[in-house]
């Protein structure tokens, strides 16, 4: 999976916006205003990308367990985020499909009945 890949992704999900609200090489994904992706460009174009996931924190601790490229989410709540190291291609694009998948759809579990009946 490439940048281009995962924003296209990412951006073909109902209600998903993108933004740089933190630096200009930051790039989040929200669902209604709220974060379930962020990854550094900078870290792309060095060969060396990564992406942080919210997640389940029961799941989260399983896949860390799992896989020595899923870590707690770097500047993130070591809890509920992830961050996934892509560059150590152990993990597949469809698993990162997944992670992705399971993410957004946590966020969207968390967004009041309006928000959420806004996405139909």
């Amino acid at each position: 999976m490439n940048i281009e890949q995962l924003r296209d992704y990412c951006l073909s999900k109902k209600g998903v916006t993108e933004h740089f609200p933190f630096d200009e090489t930051t790039l989040v994904f929200k669902v209604q205003g709220k974060m379930f992706a962020l990854t550094s460009l900078k870290a792309w174009e060095a060969g060396t990308p990564s992406l942080n996931l919210k997640c389940d924190p029961e799941y989260a601790q399983e896949l860390r367990g799992t896989y020595q490229s899923i870590e707690p989410g770097y500047h993130m709540s070591k809890k509920h985020w992830n961050t996934i190291q892509l560059h150590q291609t152990e993990l597949d694009s469809s698993f990162v499909i997944q992670l992705i998948n399971h993410s957004y759809d946590l966020v969207v579990k968390g967004l009041s009945k309006k928000l959420r009946d806004s996405l139909n």
